[in-house]
């Protein structure tokens, strides 16, 4: 008995599937359906001679047409693609989108994430089907399935003419690799984040080679745990001579954890090439690498960064592996980054330390601005006394003596105490001194304005020179005859001598020492200055003086000084080995 054709019948009510059974009689099988879903779910699984579609799902039936048309195009792509109701329930999917499923033979009819395995909405849209239809645009999220998988699912609604939604098309791309690329990315961002980040509370309780020593070793467990690398080597650069300083040597032999590099072109390796040119080096077989310098042993495969801080390179990040080809350029990102954030703890150590730095020198100011003067008393009190005592008292002498040398070393100590405050560089960083322009040089200041030695003190200080005041000229001459100085400034108006006066006095007691004059807005009534310029007077400070200005007259002064003694051992060199009359060169004395 020949097979009944068998009719599809979709419709809303089931009393209409009845009335065209009767219509039909007994010649057709008739299969009654409610939704499109199930009908195309029928159709794809089944064979039927015809199919009768309700007037009010014409447009979808049509629609079905279609998507039976395109589904040989569909299958093809690489994307996962699934149709689904307005319900959310599965009307057709393409293979790609079944291989994300936990069973691909019970998909259609199923809702959109039950057929997903595990599926975690990672975001940033907490459900794009509402939100699709809601702005009536495609929306976008991330969905995390087994196996740690993960899928971008862009949902795009349809409507019909009377925008009525009908369905809607989510195209599934699989983002796993990038997606893992990103986290790795955070995570080492996160990792490199927490090299420097201590609570006052434990900078407070920690110094520099505690603080540089958990840098070291946050730095060894995240290469391990975050990139799986046993052999890691830094290196700091130190500015002033090119060297490459180690600073952390894990895994690396005693010779190459010892040896002595610098930033440079040729012959330094990898490392002082990366240094010198900033950019990053790829070694990828170490035995066939003309610059590899033999780090980890039997290392095969290399990666160095340089360790960049706002432009400036800083030092260099090595790893190394024993297998060749164990770097490629994705690990040369991660490592870039990590070794972005490296740099940026190094300087935020170095910070630390120079703000401990900057709080004892300002603390060690405030202190000498405020005992400067009256030490000063103290010794100018001290040396006239002496230079006036007509007695022969060798202990009263001695005690005068006494005086003079503790006041002095009482100033010598308050500015030591910024070196003894200030923290020691960190392991593997070169002490930096700042710049001393007047380092070594004692200087004294003449002027019966307080506010003048006062300044004197702290300018003049702050460049490194030992500085003592006087209110006058009798105490100027009295400190004179005691001491000797670099240079003295003596002002052209002061309460016992002219300008000229206390250049000739000065002059007398201590030739050798340079005397500059100064006077305030260029006022000498007594032409001090034309006549001290006629005695030999070579530099004028015109007051109120600025900084650069009272800098550089003192420089000006001690070059002077220093040309002049030079100039001196030069003509006593050429006598003492002058021939003499008869000829002979006369025997050193």
């Amino acid at each position: 008995m020949a097979e009944k054709p068998r009719v599809l019948v979709i419709e809303r009510e089931a009393s209409h599937g009845e009335a065209i059974l009767d219509k039909l009689g007994d010649d057709v099988d008739v299969v009654s359906v409610r939704s499109i879903s199930k009908a195309l779910a029928l159709l794809r699984d089944g064979r039927f001679a015809g199919v009768y579609v309700d007037a009010s799902q014409l447009a979808a039936a049509r629609w079905v047409g279609m998507i039976i048309q395109a589904e040989e195009i569909l299958d093809a792509i690489a994307d996962g693609v699934a149709v689904v109701d307005p319900d959310l329930r599965i009307i057709w999917a393409n293979p790609e989108f079944l291989s994300f499923t936990m069973d691909a033979s019970h998909v259609v009819g199923e809702r959109f994430y039950q057929v997903l395995v595990e599926a975690d909405i990672l975001g940033p849209e907490p459900c794009p089907f509402t939100t699709s239809v809601a702005s009536r645009q495609p929306s976008s999220t991330v969905v995390k399935i087994r196996n740690n998988r993960y899928l971008r699912v862009t949902v795009t609604p349809v409507f019909d003419a009377k925008q009525i939604l009908t369905h809607l098309i989510a195209l599934t791309r699989e983002i796993t690799d990038e997606t893992q690329q990103q986290l790795k990315v955070n995570a080492i961002a996160q990792a490199g984040d927490e090299l420097a980040d201590l609570t006052p509370e434990e900078l407070s309780s920690m110094g520099v080679e505690e603080r540089t020593d958990l840098l070291k070793f946050n730095i060894a467990r995240h290469m391990k745990d975050l990139m799986g690398l046993d052999y890691i080597e830094i290196r700091l650069l130190d500015r002033a001579s090119g060297r490459l300083v180690p600073l952390l040597t894990e895994g690396m032999t005693p010779l190459a954890a010892t040896r002595e590099l610098s930033a440079a072109k040729e012959g330094q390796g990898v490392t002082g090439l990366v240094a010198a040119t900033g950019q990053s080096y790829l070694c990828p077989d170490t035995t066939k690498d003309p610059y590899y310098l033999e780090g980890a042993e039997n290392a095969r495969s290399s990666l160095t960064v340089p360790l960049v801080y706002h432009g400036n390179v800083i030092g260099t990040l090595n790893v190394e592996s024993g297998q060749p080809d164990a770097f490629d350029d994705r690990d040369r990102q991660f490592l870039e980054i990590y070794g972005r954030n490296v740099a940026s703890a190094l300087n935020t150590l170095e910070l630390l330390q120079a703000e401990k730095a900057s709080t004892a020198n300002a603390s060690v100011q405030a202190i000498s601005r405020e005992v400067a003067l009256p030490l000063d008393d103290v010794i100018t009190d001290a040396v006239t006394v002496l230079d006036r005592y007509a007695g022969h008292d060798e202990d009263v002498i001695a005690r005068l003596r006494h005086l003079l040398y503790r006041a002095r070393e009482i100033r010598e100590i308050i500015q030591k105490m910024g070196t003894t405050l200030a923290p020691a560089p960190a392991a593997g960083r070169p002490a930096v001194q700042p710049a001393a322009r007047l380092a070594g040089a004692r200087l004294l200041v003449v002027d019966a304005d307080e506010s003048i030695r006062r300044s004197a003190h702290q300018l003049l200080g702050m460049q490194g020179a030992v500085v003592e005041t006087a209110r006058d000229a009798r105490e100027a001459v009295a400190l004179a005859r005691q001491e000797s100085y670099s240079a003295t400034l003596a002002d052209i108006r002061l309460p016992d001598m002219d300008g000229y006066a206390i250049f000739k006095r000065l002059r007398e007691v201590r030739p050798d020492t340079p005397v500059i004059l100064m006077t305030g807005f260029g006022y000498d009534p007594t032409h001090s200055i034309v006549k001290a310029r006629q005695e030999g007077l070579q530099t004028v400070l015109y007051k109120p003086f600025r900084s650069d200005r009272l800098m550089e007259a003192v420089e000006q002064a001690l070059h002077i000084q220093t040309n002049n003694n030079n100039n001196n051992n030069s003509a006593e060199g050429r006598n003492s080995t002058e021939p003499a009359a008869d000829g002979h060169t006369p025997a050193a004395t």
